[in-house]
């Protein structure tokens, strides 16, 4: 029986800003969803400890007021997503996150911040995955479409509803739907694929992917420009672009 018909979980944080190093969580949504259709949804709401730059705030809606005021210690946070994500790799099952080399390295900053286990170390040394990056299938499989790769731009090309962007748990179904989307659309090159193998395809898209903005922005005004290629997991702290 094909994946698309298993259990996935799709998993989004919203966060402070956009380097992976320096940011912090704000809020983390892990769906779990059977067929695209919500099993269990689980939210979190955390206090970073730095404040709320106005300009996020404005895009996921958390002020650092209502952070302080309802969030948990970030700590506790991270190490309850960082588990919770790791059970569900145990058991084998695909973790749906859009640009996933951002959120996971971030969430992996924050991890070592309050020095709690490594996500790989919580998998005995295994590293994370499988993991099901609708960015980076996206761009492998239809690679020279025009326009923005944004999460909404793709729920708006793979005809999937995105009723609340920027809103942690409604990112992650949405992310979820376009990766079922796009397993549909292109069963040889993802849906027929084992979960194991489509992650490894994903690292190599990810790199030439990486490669070529880099070429490219080198040829430009960024001629020290540096692109991380690694995947699902940066080893850079944060690049240029991406």
């Amino acid at each position: 029986m094909s994946w698309l018909h298993e259990t996935l979980v799709g998993f989004d944080l919203e966060t402070t800003g956009t380097e992976t190093a320096e940011s912090r969580i704000v809020t983390a949504a892990l769906v779990e969803a059977k067929g695209g259709e919500v099993v269990r949804q689980r939210d979190w709401l955390a206090d970073p400890g730095v404040p709320i730059p106005a300009e996020a705030a404005a895009i996921h809606g958390i002020s650092t007021e209502r952070a302080v005021a309802e969030g948990r210690p970030v700590a506790e946070v991270a190490d309850e997503v960082a588990a919770a994500l790791c059970e569900y790799w145990r058991a084998g099952i695909q973790v749906v996150v859009f640009n996933a080399a951002f959120d996971l390295s971030l969430l992996s900053a924050e991890l070592r911040r309050h020095g709690l286990p490594s996500l790989d170390r919580r998998l005995d040394g295994a590293p994370p995955g499988p993991v099901l990056d609708p960015l980076t299938v996206d761009r492998a499989v239809d690679k020279y479409r025009k326009g923005s790769r944004t999460l909404q731009s793709a729920c708006a090309v793979y005809g999937v509803e995105l009723a609340d962007a920027h809103r942690a748990g409604s990112d992650a179904l949405a992310a979820l739907r376009v990766g079922l989307a796009l397993a549909r659309k292109y069963p040889g090159e993802v849906g027929g694929l084992a979960p194991a193998e489509l992650h490894r395809r994903q690292v190599g898209w990810h790199a030439a992917w990486a490669g070529g903005l880099q070429e490219w922005l080198r040829k430009g005004k960024e001629p020290q420009a540096v692109v991380d290629g690694s995947w699902p997991l940066r080893v850079t702290a944060d690049t240029t672009t991406g």
